[in-house]
């Protein structure tokens, strides 16, 4: 049950990551190659110029890849405390003598309502990423 609540939550976020970087990432990277290629263009420019030009292009990407990985880090911590919380019940339970069984199920409810409240902040976190990554872009 716990892996199939694994399962639930890494393909939700694999969405939300495949999403993110059709509508949002790529237009960042590839304004990164317009910067680099606009850079070389100047004719009148001397080579330590270009390559301080080419050199700042990568930052706003730079920027929107650290904020995603950053707002999925906290996601994830998030996500292994709740779970966390449901093996230490778990273990209580079955010190105070109560049945395997019982005790399966009590985890297996645990960790899907933390599952379950995890989804709900998955739209709410792409939200935040989105217009992180377009302000970023401007």
């Amino acid at each position: 049950m716990v892996e199939l609540q694994q399962l639930r939550v890494q393909e939700v976020v694999d969405s939300m990551v495949k999403s993110l970087e059709r509508e949002n990432i790529w237009k960042t990277q590839g304004l990164m190659f317009w910067c680099r290629a606009s850079c070389c263009e100047d004719s009148q420019a001397f080579t330590q110029q270009v390559h301080q030009c080419i050199e700042c292009c990568p930052v706003p990407l730079a920027q929107v890849q650290a904020l995603v990985t950053s707002e999925l880090e906290k996601f994830q911590d998030h996500l292994a405390r709740c779970t966390m919380h449901c093996n230490d019940k778990a273990k209580d339970s079955i010190d105070a003598g109560s049945k395997e069984l019982q005790v399966k199920q009590q985890l297996d409810g645990c960790v899907t309502k933390c599952v379950d409240d995890h989804m709900h902040l998955i739209p709410t976190m792409t939200k935040k990423m989105k217009e992180a990554v377009l302000s970023i872009g401007k």
